[in-house]
């Protein structure tokens, strides 16, 4: 499924910044600051320093946005609870912190994107 605004790419495709930024209302100024103050926002970069957002770089942006604007956080109460869920280890996989993916953080992210959708299409 494509984010509203956006018919003619698949859920799955890259984004630009300006197409993300139109898909989620966000100037690009914003989700520049973003890669700065979230190391876990780090798009590709490609020639000419283009960046081309992958589809968890796009759930994580409509994640920020909600905690920050639905949910109240301020940016370093976002980047506390993110650093956070970066150190919690894998429920029952013996990995170590970041050595795998946390289910529940993945899971916060799927329901943090269904909300946003949700709100969009009403």
């Amino acid at each position: 499924m494509a984010l509203p605004g956006a018919p003619d790419k698949a859920a799955g495709a890259f984004r630009t910044i300006g197409e993300l930024s139109r898909e989620t209302g966000l100037p690009q100024h914003i989700l520049r600051y973003w890669e700065t103050r979230f190391p876990e926002l780090r798009p590709l970069q490609r020639a000419g320093n283009r960046r081309y957002y992958r589809p968890a770089d796009v759930a994580l942006v409509l994640r920020i946005n909600n905690l920050l604007a639905q949910e109240g956080y301020t940016i370093r109460g976002v980047q506390k609870l993110l650093a956070a869920e970066r150190k919690r280890p894998v429920p029952g996989s013996g990995k170590s912190p970041g050595a795998g993916v946390d289910q529940d953080a993945l899971q916060a992210v799927r329901d943090d994107l269904a909300r946003a959708l949700d709100k969009d299409a009403e």
